[in-house]
């Protein structure tokens, strides 16, 4: 099913056919006046040098073609040559029903479908999400609900921080404390317990105060480094340990991901390509491309075009260590080897720019990825307090996610408490949805790249551009669709009928941008555009619900055409807000 702008383009190509002109001049475009007309066409000031006549003459010839056709109910050639249009009711009711006749609503993808690697997350091991993961997660998490849909094939890879000193300072506080351990004897030959020695929250204290100590005990520093080197030289009980964190953190992360409705595919993580960076090394220095720099290996990357000054990518430090750029061209190549992307999404903060332009480059000259796979770098801004820095609890620390949360949950719990005779449960139960869809969609609404105020009064009041206004709306039709049903009406087997309103004929023309709204989500990775897209179907819904009579309307033809509308409405907010990962519940 086309883009209605496509179809109404089409017309007004046969139209300028008509009067004797080239289709192409057809192009039809959303209205920038909407006080005089819904649709525009400029194609007769575009024809007018070519036909050497006048714009309006070209325009008055297309405008009478037009009178032929039942596209649009108005057609008006204005001075100098623009043609305004209003569509016709009839022909609007029809495409609607196209739309709800059809599995993806009308929409289909304006590209070939990909197979596609997102990589978002990014989360270390032992240590608390904090608010800053949340931008990772609900952007990383959309996109690729929003390629599925697309028809994309789709994997989602967490790529955890799980190796390197980081480790090493876990495994060295653990066995600060309890130095007992059967990980820590090396004539230990028995098996190793399945069960982790330290708890999660455990874990979480023990990182910090080991990385402190770390920076000011150099001899404890090297205890972790010398850790390190144990657990990455595969001695079993440093493994064993590890994989005993691995799994005890996993499943924390699992848990609070889950909590914002988000989940990976892969839980893969740096460990994952360690045992392939040594062939990856060799291959790198016998095709030349990766060479000695200040007794560092590296690969040139700056290219005689460049306008601001791009390093080389390091592939081994001088003492022969790998970096992050090491673990990441690894994963790219074992991504092509395991997965054969078309495209690999890397959802990060904006200010990792430069490096990952140096990875990127470093793989297409490294041929670790083919010439046509696309590598695309989304940066995101930070999420700020009301002081324009980056959020902090209220003592000046980073807040826990997991908190962040909870507090949004408290604050949701209260707002629908008030004034609402629900029990504690129920109101708790709601609570819980509406506080997701609150931060869910304030982060999303935002453009990715563009820092943002975390508000929490803002997010989560039920009017304005929020969350919890899009569900309020989408709980109001399903309270109108169950009184039907009620009533003895047949949702299924109602049918869409030509508007009788302006404020019908508004919410009509909100619907039929679905198809367009999506495929510029598609393109341009912007789950932003979905967040605006249904702020204007719901305003568009709420104004047309005040002005027109639904279930008490006396005409029983007319009543079950405008449930046809209120279905489609729901469907396809329900689907929106199913890409940007959260639920509506049932009532509120």
């Amino acid at each position: 099913m086309k883009k209605i702008l496509d179809l109404l383009t089409e017309e007004m190509g046969k139209a300028f056919e008509e009067a004797g002109y080239e289709a192409e001049l057809g192009k039809v475009t959303v209205s920038n006046r909407p006080d005089l007309c819904e649709y525009q066409c400029n194609g007769a000031m575009a024809g007018a040098k070519k036909y050497h006549k006048a714009p309006i003459m070209i325009a008055n010839e297309v405008a009478e073609a037009l009178k032929k056709m039942t596209v649009f109910s108005s057609v008006e050639a204005v001075a100098p040559g623009f043609l305004n249009l209003k569509l016709s009711e009839d022909y609007l009711a029809e495409y609607l029903k196209g739309m709800r006749a059809d599995k993806k609503y009308g929409f289909e993808p304006s590209r070939a479908n990909e197979k596609v690697v997102i990589d978002y997350g990014g989360a270390n091991v032992a240590k608390a999400l904090h608010v800053g993961h949340i931008r990772s997660a609900n952007i990383g998490e959309s996109i690729k609900r929003i390629l599925r849909f697309a028809g994309d094939e789709v994997i989602g890879d967490a790529h955890l921080g799980d190796w390197g000193l980081q480790m090493g300072l876990v495994i060295c506080g653990i066995k600060e404390r309890q130095p007992e351990l059967v990980y820590f004897d090396d004539s230990y030959t028995g098996d190793y317990p399945e069960e982790c020695p330290v708890t999660i929250r455990e874990l979480e204290e023990i990182y910090p105060a080991s990385s402190a100590k770390s920076k000011e005990d150099p001899e404890y520093k090297a205890k972790a480094m010398e850790a390190t080197k144990k657990l990455q030289d595969g001695v079993r009980g440093y493994r064993a340990l590890w994989k005993n964190i691995m799994k005890v953190s996993i499943g924390d992360l699992k848990k609070n991901y889950s909590s914002l409705n988000v989940d990976f595919d892969l839980w893969n993580g740096e460990s994952s390509v360690h045992d392939r960076i040594p062939a990856m090394v060799d291959y790198m220095k016998k095709g030349g491309w990766a060479v000695m720099s200040e007794g560092a290996l590296v690969v040139e990357v700056a290219k005689e075009t460049d306008t601001k000054k791009v390093p080389p990518c390091m592939v081994l430090k001088s003492d022969g260590a790998s970096l992050y750029n090491t673990t990441d061209l690894a994963t790219i190549e074992e991504r092509m080897e395991d997965i054969k992307p078309d495209r690999i999404v890397y959802v990060v903060d904006k200010r990792q720019e430069l490096y990952f332009e140096q990875v990127f480059r470093a793989a297409r000259k490294t041929k670790l990825v083919k010439e046509d796979t696309k590598l695309n770098f989304l940066g995101f801004g930070t999420m700020n307090g009301a002081d324009g820095k980056p959020f902090k609890t209220r003592d000046g620390g980073v807040m826990r996610l997991e908190n962040l949360i909870n507090d949004t949950k408290a604050e949701m719990f209260e707002k629908i408490k008030e004034g609402r005779p629900v029990s504690e449960d129920e109101a708790r139960a709601i609570a819980d949805i509406v506080a997701i869809s609150a931060l869910k969609y304030g982060d999303l609404s935002n453009q990715a790249s563009k820092d943002y105020v975390f508000d929490i009064d803002r997010f989560t009041s039920f009017e304005g551009d929020t969350g919890p206004y899009i569900l309020y709306t989408i709980v109001r039709i399903k309270s109108i669709l169950a009184k039907y049903a009620e009533q003895g009406g047949k949702v299924d087997e109602v049918t869409i009928g030509k508007a009788l309103n302006e404020y019908e004929k508004a919410l009509h023309m909100e619907i039929a941008q679905f198809a367009a709204v999506m495929d510029s989500a598609v393109n341009e990775l912007a789950p932003h555009k979905i967040c605006g897209y249904i702020y204007d179907v719901a305003n568009a819904f709420n104004k047309f619900y005040h002005e027109t009579q639904i279930l008490g309307e006396a005409d029983e033809t007319r009543k079950a055409n405008l449930i046809a509308l209120l279905v489609l409405t729901r469907d396809i907010l329900e689907t929106c807000i199913s890409l940007l990962g959260f639920e509506a519940p049932e009532r509120m």
